[in-house]
């Protein structure tokens, strides 16, 4: 790997490209630190260090992970790259249902870029909800739970405007910053964004386990190696089923005889479900919030046992939406039915199985298999935090750098940047022997 990334600085086009990508990561940065106007940084800074270590703000740790920390301080990046996440799911799951999305998204090229439009519009409707949302929180001091201190000191209709247009905007430039770097950079732009916002935090998380004591902190960095090179084995797994291709004469030429395979993915759903559990858990702490009861038997009942991540009612019922939400998206975003009948269309079966019918069942079948054991293991690592609270110094196992979204979210976006790298180095040492 070392030698692969020596060699891409020594490329001077790839070069360019990954001198790109970590510009525009240090603007994303940067952006993230800059508050909004008509914010009180200094008392949203005191504000972060009475709640440090509570679980006043689990309501939004999920959006204050992917945005590095940025949404605690209401910065002109607050929202970070969640809203347009969101998007593309509803997006994505509105392709099953809505016939005009199924059709573009066959069309090629010219559908899916509509279909990115689409997404880009919905992405701004949704920042322009949770922007409103955050800043209503904030003006009624109920982002930092127990902080009296006035996070927005002039609390107009106009200045709160202001600040839920600035928050927009900056999603809006996010969107820009993860385009231009999928176009003229290494990766997908997005994606790494969300890996520099995560990975922004773990000097933080870091500090707070090393004041536990070195051997703590020692023992929890081997045991990350661990869950790190577990969670790279799994994410590499697949079954792959081979597909046989019968010949055909088409004019004078024959085509086909060939043999390759389909490989199913033990975890085909990424890290979608764990998004989506994580959302649903919150969601009734955020209407609590909103509103506005305090000490009624709901809310107590949502602090006691779906707020506190240390409780085995959180953790059972996070698991359990884990594993229902694994196997409904990837029930949607996979058909065996289709891709039965696109092989069988060019001539293809699987050996054994008759083409049509039998092959879908047969796709639909190893599916199911292979979907529980990537359930299990998402949920596993999901949870695995939830056991470390007290070590970590934080209320939330989101924040727990080996483990739970992050771990999935890096490793996933890692490999696939060395992915693309070696890719692109592999194609110029080709040109090079060509030559």
């Amino acid at each position: 790997m070392l030698s692969a990334f020596r060699s891409a600085l020594t490329t001077p086009d790839l070069r360019k490209k990954i001198l790109f990508t970590l510009g525009i990561v240090a603007v994303y940065r940067l952006g993230a630190t800059i508050p909004s106007p008509g914010v009180s940084y200094p008392n949203v800074q005191e504000c972060i260090r009475q709640v440090e270590g509570s679980e006043n703000s689990g309501v939004y740790s999920l959006i204050n992970l992917f945005s590095g920390g940025a949404l605690l301080q209401l910065s002109i990046f607050a929202l970070g790259i969640m809203p347009y996440i969101t998007a593309s799911i509803i997006i994505q799951l509105l392709t099953v249902v809505i016939p005009r999305f199924e059709q573009l998204k066959k069309e090629g090229q010219s559908g899916q870029n509509k279909l990115t439009q689409y997404t880009r519009y919905l992405t701004i409707a949704l920042a322009i909800l949770q922007a409103t949302g955050i800043v209503a929180l904030a003006d009624r001091g109920a982002l930092f739970g127990n902080c009296s201190l006035p996070v927005i000191p002039d609390s107009s209709v106009y200045q709160l405007s202001v600040i839920v247009i600035v928050m927009t905007a900056g999603t809006a430039v996010i969107m820009w910053l993860g385009e231009q770097v999928t176009e003229r950079g290494i990766g997908n732009g997005m994606s790494l964004l969300i890996f520099a916002s995560i990975a922004a935090r773990i000097p933080a998380e870091g500090a707070n386990i090393l004041n536990n004591g070195a051997l703590i902190f020692i023992g929890v960095c081997i045991f990350g190696l661990a869950i790190i090179a577990s969670v790279v084995f799994v994410e590499q797994g697949q079954r792959r089923i081979p597909v046989q291709y019968a010949k055909r004469m088409v004019g004078r030429r024959m085509y086909g005889g060939t043999s390759t395979y389909l490989p199913l993915k033990v975890n085909q759903a990424g890290v979608i479900p764990v998004i989506f559990g994580s959302s649903l858990l919150y969601l009734p702490d955020l209407i609590s919030r909103l509103a506005g009861s305090s000490g009624g038997p709901f809310q107590q009942f949502v602090q006691t046992y779906l707020v506190d991540q240390s409780s085995w009612v959180h953790i059972v019922l996070y698991v359990a939406l884990i594993i229902f939400f694994t196997y409904f998206y990837v029930g949607i975003t996979f058909n065996p039915e289709e891709r039965a009948d696109e092989m069988k269309k060019f001539g293809g079966f699987i050996p054994g199985i008759r083409p049509g019918r039998p092959t879908a069942e047969y796709l639909n079948f190893v599916l199911s298999r292979i979907t529980l054991p990537g359930s299990l293991y998402l949920g596993i690592i999901a949870v695995l935090p939830n056991f470390f609270l007290g070590i970590t110094g934080s209320g939330q196992n989101q924040n727990f750098p080996f483990g739970g979204t992050a771990v999935l979210i890096m490793v996933g976006v890692g490999l696939d940047t060395v992915k693309q790298i070696e890719s692109q180095l592999m194609q110029r040492r080709y040109d090079g022997f060509l030559r």
